[in-house]
């Protein structure tokens, strides 16, 4: 079972930047899609940026342009590089993994997702 840690969350103004990382327990080079999803109060779960076993990328639409999903295999870490954030980006953000292809993983869907981390916490202020 993949242990997931999070961590790089914050508070900064509208315009700013942050970078997440989520640390796995194990290695998921080739085997796992990995994701970042969020939840702001009183909202469902999103689908943010999802990166395939073969790094395929898809984002939301909401991020296109502004964040950047990338990872480090050697670290066993995924990245997001969050720029030009707006208070609308306020959320907990939760980091996933699932061991499938990249067919499945591409619907950015927190239901396919089978491992999470705990969450970091990212407030933005206009």
């Amino acid at each position: 079972q993949v242990q997931l840690v999070e961590s790089g969350g914050g508070s900064v103004q509208s315009g700013g930047s942050l970078k997440l990382s989520c640390v796995a327990s194990e290695s998921t080079y080739r085997r796992y899609c990995m994701g970042w999803f969020r939840q702001a109060p009183g909202k469902e779960r999103e689908g943010v940026a999802i990166i395939g076993s073969d790094g395929s990328t898809k984002y939301a639409d909401s991020v296109k342009g502004r964040f950047i999903i990338s990872q480090d295999n050697a670290k066993n870490t995924l990245y997001l590089q969050m720029n030009s954030l707006k208070p609308e980006d306020t959320a907990m953000y939760y980091c996933a993994a699932r061991a499938a292809r990249w067919s499945v993983c591409q619907s950015l869907n927190q239901y396919v997702m089978d491992y999470w981390g705990k969450g970091t916490l990212v407030t933005i202020s206009s």
